[in-house]
């Protein structure tokens, strides 16, 4: 199982040890664009190996993407990262030129590759990547939704004072802090729902930290945060390379799902060896699918902005 993270910065860093850990990949590429930092990252990452018990095989190359060939998924992290104030939308200019020629280089040497989009504004990447590409719609998937939903139920168990192992909840809609979906409903601690155990003004305020999750952290650090986008794209790679058919909310190409159509966004999937194994269509409730509608449109929005 060949893997590789294009963008050796600190998620792409962040995805490739991740992967490494849980010593299911044979090898992990890191490419970046900066003449030997991605050799570096790999070295340092791999004196690890012998303290952390991984096998994995982590080599860093500078852009030449011959030495991706033949990988089974590749993620991209390039792109210039969020600073303090910054909306993941004002990236678009940048970031779009980056996730084009990235993900055409990637197919060219890789073209039965699962792609994972991780760059942001991640649901228009994503688009971006099924314009630019001739990959089959159940080959490229978006992240956000497996980090939002992380973070929600990091907020849940904070309310709840529970441990996170207690606590399931799921985010769908747009990787955006107007356009996630926090699934407050369907929240459990423990199969009961959230909504017994604290108020609905503490179950909004936990909405409402959810969906600023990453603009907080952004604020706090003056980046983008690292640890848990690497763990979120790490869950999604191995759930993939080992067959797990584990259900993810992730950034997909919508053909009528959820009565929508020409978007991606996120929604709930199963992911095993062929990608998107299936979409999973969940009954919303009038107030969720105005949320959605209202999210679909903001995704639109930054889309119209694409030159594809």
């Amino acid at each position: 199982m060949k893997v590789t993270v294009v963008g050796a910065g600190a998620v792409g860093a962040s995805c490739a040890e991740y992967i490494a850990i849980k010593n299911f990949a044979s090898e992990v590429v890191l490419l970046d664009i900066k003449d030997g930092f991605a050799e570096g990252k790999a070295m340092d990452l791999m004196q690890t190996a012998s303290l952390n018990g991984f096998d994995t095989r982590i080599v860093g190359t500078t852009n030449e993407y011959s030495k991706t060939a033949g990988s089974d998924i590749c993620v991209i992290t390039s792109g210039i990262p969020r600073k303090p104030g910054m909306t993941r939308e004002e990236l678009i200019g940048i970031n779009a030129g980056i996730v084009k020629e990235v993900a055409s280089n990637l197919e060219k040497h890789s073209p039965d590759m699962v792609l994972i989009v991780v760059s942001n504004p991640m649901d228009t990447m994503t688009y971006l990547a099924h314009k630019a590409t001739g990959l089959p719609k159940n080959r490229i998937i978006g992240m956000g939704g497996a980090l939002d939903s992380a973070r929600f139920k990091y907020r849940l168990a904070e309310a709840l004072d529970a441990p996170i192992s207690d606590v399931d909840g799921m985010v769908i809609g747009g990787h955006s802090d107007t356009g996630m979906v926090p699934l407050t409903r369907l929240a459990t601690r423990n199969s009961v729902p959230v909504s017994q155990f604290m108020s609905q003004d503490r179950l909004q305020q936990v909405m409402e930290d959810t969906k600023v999750g990453g603009a907080t952290l952004t604020k706090l650090l003056g980046t983008s945060a690292w640890y848990a986008p690497g763990a979120a794209v790490s869950s999604l790679v191995q759930a993939i390379a080992c067959d797990q058919k584990k259900m993810f909310p992730c950034s997909v190409m919508l053909e009528g799902e959820y009565d929508m159509n020409d978007i991606c966004i996120g929604v709930p999937v199963l992911l095993g060896k062929n990608g998107i194994e299936k979409i999973v269509e969940i009954e919303l409730n009038a107030e969720e699918k105005a949320h959605m509608k209202e999210s679909a449109e903001g995704v639109r929005k930054t889309n119209d902005l694409l030159e594809v």
